[in-house]
């Protein structure tokens, strides 16, 4: 699940995996506008696209992306996308970039023609979950779980030019152009910071100690803060203890 905004409407949307639906709601109020049904299955994440002016909703059981008009707040189509996609990120010029997490690949998609125009395989990355974009340099960042590393791709290729080792259990990847740093928070407890040198050189600078399961992570570009949601777990398990919910944040 997750949520772009749409500014100039004061909207936000959201995708509901177990409902089949994105919920749109006010900014302002947080109060929900409508609960639109999409078809297809297991709604995840969910990116707004400003050049055709769409929010996209990325299926993994569906294996299809469907596009949502953020205005009359309805699905306007989909988009089949022969694998089980993760994250997705878009260039702002008609491109949005996807990871397929059981073909190990990447999409390219043309939001002008609603078509998958190019698939990139990702070797050595294995199970791509988390992905980032760096547009002044045609770079994008994904990162994956079972080779537990962070690629770096060239935008115009397709090349993985260098694969960085991280931590287990990765499941989100931010770049902060100001910086020239890109993080990847892993489900271990980590997050690896790396130091972009140049477009196709990278080194680790630090590695944060967060939390067990502290793997969803967001960035607030103007401070340079970053925030981790994570709840606490029973020992040795995966099930969580109620009423733990927090935020960790950690400055630059």
């Amino acid at each position: 699940m997750a949520s772009p905004q749409l500014i100039k409407l004061n909207r936000g949307f959201i995708s509901d995996g177990k409902g089949n639906a994105v919920i749109a709601f006010d900014t302002k109020t947080l109060n929900i506008i409508k609960t639109i049904a999409i078809t297809g299955t297991d709604a995840d994440g969910i990116i707004y696209d400003p050049f055709s002016d769409k929010i996209f909703v990325f299926e993994g059981d569906g294996k299809a992306t469907v596009i949502v008009d953020p205005e009359d707040l309805k699905q306007v189509g989909s988009i089949s996308l022969e694998g089980s996609p993760e994250f997705a990120v878009a260039d702002g010029n008609g491109l949005i970039y996807n990871n397929l997490e059981d073909k190990n690949s990447l999409n390219v998609i043309d939001t002008k023609l609603f078509k998958v125009i190019k698939n990139y395989p990702l070797a050595p990355c294995g199970g791509p979950t988390g992905l980032a974009i760096d547009k002044e340099n045609q770079r994008l960042f994904t990162v994956c779980r079972e080779n537990k590393g962070m690629s770096v791709i060239d935008i115009n290729t397709g090349k993985v030019v260098q694969t960085l080792p991280i931590g287990s259990g990765v499941d989100a990847v931010i770049y902060d152009a100001a910086n020239k740093l890109v993080i990847a928070s892993n489900g271990d407890g980590t997050a690896n910071v790396f130091k972009q040198n140049t477009p196709d050189d990278y080194t680790l600078v630090q590695t944060i100690k967060t939390q067990y399961r502290a793997k969803t992570m967001a960035i607030d570009l103007s401070t340079h803060k970053l925030y981790f949601s994570v709840t606490d777990y029973q020992p040795g398990t995966k099930n969580q203890i109620p009423n733990t919910f927090k935020l960790l944040v950690y400055r630059p």
